[in-house]
């Protein structure tokens, strides 16, 4: 009956629409009871077939299966290889405290990604639907869990991405140019702002720099690691034994590298949103994560090597400018400086890909009457479409974090909170290959259960020694995350239907 009704409703908005491009002007000047006519008809729609399940079930009669291993492993490394390998050297030098344990904690960084990408994408498969981890939260633990993590993602993350990266970009400037360290603020705001008005100037401005900043990021990686490879280096670097000369001991040393580099491996949960479009996920997809991520963990730790080798560890450690300064011992200074202006354009592209994306976060949450003033950021401009006044948000929460966060601080929780969710995510793989056998899985998790127990216990290590090393920070990260359920539970009971 509900498909029959959408069927009806639909072809009668068809017809409405139809009629609203041949007498526009007409309708336009005379009265406006033919809008609010139509808009009743849309509401009536709405109520028969969600918003979500409309652009899910077009997006599935879109969607063509082209992308070949190739496409799919650039689009790996695409998503993952970031700003974060240029400056979490710093926080990483900095509790292993020796090189040996510095290049460890990237190589296991890479192999727990590894095992990440491939337990996330079996559910990215078998639940192909717009909005990727929410809906796989949602869909196995309830509504309630998937809102959790669109409100952490609109709260913490995203902002907190912005804020991190707008005060590294600040942090390249003030050293490329020599300017007062009492600049640092002020630069940052300045960049988060830039960026979110070309956000909010539209789209195709905003896909402009990302695809121009995207080609531009891997400069500055390319020519670090291959000329800096072939540069006599400075410093005598030990690979082996893995060991650490930090006061804190072995074990903290190590978790509090290992969850360092995991900032810079982010990206990784959207590798299996390519898995619908592609000729052969079954058999396609695990060699492009398991490659893609390979290539990634190998130019993070050679990247790292280099600076190992050009830098002595007192001036990596705790020190952002450590890849300017390696690439000024490297080039020279003229050329140093160049390949810092290739890493400040890279930083401007990561900026702009996370607001790109954190702003329709909390679109779509108050799209579902979900978030605190829906009516208002649901708002989209009227000349450029765009959520500005959920654009306007997440640039006051960056702000704010601005002020209270350093680049590690911010990182590190935003890591924290997002693990939280991700080990609920490997989680689900058990849960539904039990719950649901039945469930068409166009592509299974190899090595099961192996992978997915790895990933979790991975991903509980991380959670637990953030938790013993960094109490406050993880208090506040799942203080601000459990604020979302009476968030929730206000916004839902407004929206219930009255009887």
């Amino acid at each position: 009956m509900t498909n029959f009704l959408f069927v009806v409703f639909k072809l009668e908005i068809l017809k409405e629409i139809a009629i609203l491009k041949r007498d526009r002007h007409r309708i336009f000047h005379e009265n406006s009871y033919y809008f609010r006519y139509l808009f009743k008809k849309v509401e009536i729609l709405l109520r028969f077939f969600s918003l979500n399940e409309m652009r899910e079930s077009m997006e599935k009669k879109q969607l063509k299966r082209e992308i070949t291993t190739f496409g799919a492993l650039s689009t790996v490394m695409g998503t993952v290889i970031g700003a974060g390998v240029f400056f979490k050297a710093a926080s990483v030098v900095g509790h292993a405290q020796s090189a040996s344990l510095a290049i460890f904690a990237w190589v296991l960084g890479g192999a727990l990604t590894i095992c990440a990408g491939l337990t996330s994408a079996e559910l990215a498969t078998a639940i192909p639907e717009t909005g990727g981890a929410v809906k796989y939260i949602e869909y196995t633990y309830g509504k309630l869990a998937g809102f959790l993590l669109g409100w952490a993602q609109s709260i913490i993350y995203y902002p907190a991405n912005i804020s991190a990266l707008s005060i590294i970009f600040s942090t390249q400037l003030i050293n490329l140019f020599h300017l007062s360290a009492n600049l640092l603020i002020p630069i940052a705001i300045l960049a988060g702002t830039s960026i979110t008005i070309i956000n909010l100037l539209g789209t195709k401005i905003a896909s402009l720099v990302q695809s121009t900043t995207l080609v531009v990021k891997l400069i500055p990686i390319a020519l670090i690691s291959l000329v800096g490879l072939f540069t006599p280096g400075q410093v005598a670097v030990s690979l082996f034994p893995v060991e650490t000369t930090a006061n804190t001991g072995f074990l903290v040393a190590f978790s509090g590298a290992l969850v360092a580099t995991m900032f810079a491996y982010d990206g990784w949960l959207g590798v299996g949103n390519v898995a619908g479009e592609m000729k052969r996920p079954e058999r396609d997809l695990p060699k492009a994560i398991i490659f893609g991520l390979l290539l990634i963990t190998l130019i993070y730790a050679l990247i790292n090597f280099v600076f190992l080798k050009t830098l002595p560890i007192e001036q990596i450690a705790g020190n952002l400018n450590a890849a300017s300064d390696a690439s000024v011992a490297i080039f020279g200074p003229i050329g140093g400086k160049i390949v810092t202006i290739g890493i400040l354009i890279s930083v401007y592209g990561a900026l702009n890909g996370y607001t790109m994306t954190g702003i329709r976060i909390p679109y779509a949450l108050a799209l579902d009457n979900l978030m605190p003033f829906s009516r208002q950021f649901q708002k989209l401009s009227k000349r450029f479409v765009v959520p500005y006044v959920a654009g306007i948000f997440q640039l006051a929460v960056a702000i704010i974090m601005m002020f209270f966060g350093t680049f590690d601080l911010l990182t590190d929780m935003l890591v924290f909170v997002m693990w939280l969710f991700n080990l609920l995510i490997f989680l689900a793989v058990f849960i539904l290959r039990k719950r649901e056998p039945e469930l068409k899985r166009p592509y299974k998790v190899p090595g099961y259960p192996i992978i997915p127990i790895i990933a979790s216990l991975g991903g509980i290590f991380i959670l637990v020694t953030t938790s013993i090393t960094q109490p406050i920070l993880a208090l506040i990260g799942i203080g601000i995350t459990l604020l979302g359920i009476p968030v929730y539970l206000v916004n839902k009971q407004k929206t219930k239907p009255k009887t």
